[in-house]
């Protein structure tokens, strides 16, 4: 017809994000957040000074309930590296509502971004691996050094299936990098168990898991990612997997 107007159709949302809660997988649910409170209670004991890392991920997003809604005395802790999305400031502010607490909030040291921008450029992080690098220390490993600075141990919510750096993750390990111990208590959750806890207990999370961003960090390193494509291939998607690392959890 003439003059008829096109609708676009609504973008697919991810169906990972949605999984069908069937009673075996909220069996497994149930046992798996009775273990990671056993953890992070024994943890809190062991290590009065701990902290959590909440990057506002789906698997952070999990922990951060876990411990608002258990009232754990552990302090948390997000890295704001000043090129988020915008849903994860969204998401930030939905954190604060839901769960009537602040998280501590540590920025980049201005004068390390602002030389980095004046002799590199902008997006020199795309340029080589040692740039990219360069900027996620300044951004990301830096104040995560004052963050954990007279803490004891550290709390984060990497699992062992998201990347092939991250296999074999223990529950406990000892950070050889800041010196302080480090519990990764959803190391043997899948994502579909990490989905069905946050579909079970209504919690918030970031928009952009439903449009197929399972792994979300700066802007600018970060997209979506086709379906059965692996879920950290959206973060530095134009380096090697097996180094696709910020410089967070790296081994030393």
């Amino acid at each position: 017809m003439s003059g008829a107007v096109s609708m676009l159709k609504p973008t697919a949302k991810n169906p990972a994000t949605s999984p069908e809660l069937i009673d075996a997988l909220v069996s497994s649910v149930q046992a798996k957040r009775a273990q990671a409170l056993e953890l992070l209670k024994a943890a809190v004991a062991e290590f009065p000074a701990i902290t959590f890392a909440n990057s506002y991920g789906a698997e952070d997003m999990v922990l951060t309930d876990l411990i608002a809604k258990e009232q754990l005395p552990i302090e948390i802790f997000s890295l704001d590296t000043g090129r988020l999305p915008a849903e994860t400031y969204t998401l930030m502010a939905d954190v604060e509502n839901t769960y009537t607490i602040k998280p501590m909030v540590f920025f980049p040291r201005h004068e390390a971004v602002e030389n980095y921008v004046r002799t590199q450029g902008i997006n020199a992080f795309y340029e080589s691996i040692e740039l990219r690098k360069a900027c996620c220390h300044m951004r990301k490993v830096e104040p995560l050094q004052r963050a954990l600075s007279g803490k004891q141990a550290w709390i984060t919510g990497m699992r062992a299936e998201q990347a092939t750096t991250r296999s074999n993750l223990p529950t406990r390990e000892y950070d050889a990098g800041n010196k302080l111990e480090k519990f990764n208590p959803l190391s043997d959750w899948t994502e579909k168990e990490v989905w069905a806890y946050i579909r079970m207990f209504s919690v918030p999370y970031n928009d952009l898991h439903d449009q197929f961003y399972p792994s979300i960090g700066c802007a600018p390193c970060t997209r979506a990612v086709a379906m059965g494509e692996d879920i950290r291939a959206g973060r530095w998607w134009w380096e090697d997997p097996t180094n696709k690392e910020c410089g967070l959890h790296v081994k030393k």
